[in-house]
């Protein structure tokens, strides 16, 4: 059975393709597909997680922080000494500015993130009594820290799917897939909500991020290759050769 967008219809010049699939998909068929989406990535990829090391809320905290506009291998390179260094909150919160930007050098932003890191940790001192607060509320309270990081935090040190992280890889795959036509972190995620079970959530995000960074890649994306090729309209893609 042809898929929603491979039927034929008459468009005018001033209509997309990415709205003209989107328009003759009904919600109830999205839903379906999303839900072939989910069981396809999730058969691929069943040991996906997050990528960043760490061992507790503080550690993933800070390598989040770190991790923004920059790849993980670079952060987890960081990180591996740093941990081993700065163990609490306080320990940030007291180190030495000039000291910690030189431990995270290699890490774009240094000198901002160095920054944030440490008036985070001034905030978990004076406010948490030193740990990180398990609510998106609190989270986002602190310095360097938005709805992506919060969300990260929350999925992985807490197992709470509060939302869905929006990162590049996220935001790409979820227009190619035809998931949404929104452009903005904060009205992707609440698309993504919709279709996606809640109990999914944190899970969904890696599922995209693994796929992203292993078959779809944003140049070249490997289609031949890919486990859910059957369930992609390939936007902004051009038509695959016929065989």
């Amino acid at each position: 059975m042809a898929l929603p967008w491979s039927r034929r219809r008459r468009k005018s010049k001033s209509t997309s393709w990415f709205d003209h699939a989107m328009a003759i998909e009904s919600n109830r068929a999205l839903h379906a597909r999303v839900g072939k989406i989910i069981a396809g990535l999730k058969k691929t990829y069943p040991g996906a997680h997050c990528e960043l090391n760490y061992s507790n809320p503080l550690e993933l905290l800070v390598a989040t922080i770190l991790s923004a506009q920059c790849n993980d291998k670079q952060v987890n390179i960081v990180t591996e000494s740093l941990f081993k260094k700065y163990r609490t909150a306080a320990d940030y919160a007291n180190a030495d500015p000039a000291a910690l930007e030189q431990e995270i050098k290699r890490i774009g932003l240094y000198r901002n993130k160095a920054k944030n890191i440490q008036a985070c940790c001034r905030k978990l001192v004076e406010r948490h009594a030193g740990e990180v607060p398990d609510s998106m509320d609190e989270l986002i309270e602190l310095d360097g820290v938005g709805r992506k990081t919060a969300n990260v935090v929350l999925g992985n040190a807490f197992n709470i799917n509060h939302g869905i992280v929006v990162d590049t890889h996220v935001a790409r795959l979820s227009a190619r897939l035809g998931l949404t036509r929104e452009k903005t972190p904060e009205k992707i995620e609440r698309a993504l909500m919709k279709l996606v079970p809640q109990s999914d959530w944190t899970l969904f995000s890696h599922w995209l991020i693994w796929h992203g960074r292993r078959r779809c890649f944003a140049r070249s994306p490997d289609c031949p290759g890919c486990e859910i090729k059957k369930l992609c309209p390939r936007i902004g893609l051009p038509k695959l050769p016929s065989r």
